[in-house]
């Protein structure tokens, strides 16, 4: 009996206080756009851009990928998502509801592709803090990268060319 319960105690102990949940975020803006009108394509720069981070990608396994409803933010993530075989899911970065995006992503890796504006707030809104600025307009390789494992949280910046 001994012995039952103290393997019984072991095990319980293993699976509640065991490996936590890792949620990974990558964030990144959009590349170069053709013009600037309001939904204007990726220009050959930003084409080039585009398959750039898919290599960067290459050995993240995405489980999903986000991009806000314009043509430049879809063009920018649509070669990893390709590569990745995922769908692009479309969401509204003004009406984000945190809380339930993160319990929607849970236990995933998950490239969200969005603007200037918006990638730094999201960012902001995930770490619960404003830490990040609005990206400048010609700065097109920032990469922010998030980890929530269980109740902590880590991020940090990578600026690419």
């Amino acid at each position: 009996m001994k012995k039952f319960l103290l393997l019984f105690t072991f095990f319980f102990i293993n699976i509640s206080f065991g490996q936590k949940t890792i949620t990974t975020y990558y964030f990144v803006r959009h590349a170069e756009k053709v013009e600037s009108s309001k939904n204007p394509d990726l220009s050959s720069k930003g084409i080039e851009r585009a398959d750039h981070w898919n290599k960067i990608f290459a050995e993240v396994d995405f489980d999903l990928v986000y991009t806000t409803d314009f043509r430049r933010t879809v063009q920018t993530a649509s070669p990893t998502a390709a590569a990745k075989k995922s769908t692009v899911k479309i969401y509204d970065p003004q009406n984000i509801a945190i809380e339930s995006f993160k319990k929607e992503t849970l236990g995933k890796k998950v490239l969200i592709v969005g603007h200037s504006n918006t990638i730094p707030n999201f960012v902001n809104q995930i770490i619960n803090r404003k830490t990040y600025e609005d990206i400048g307009d010609s700065t097109f390789g920032n990469l922010y990268i998030v980890t929530l494992i269980g109740d902590d949280i880590s991020h940090q910046l990578l600026k690419l060319e």
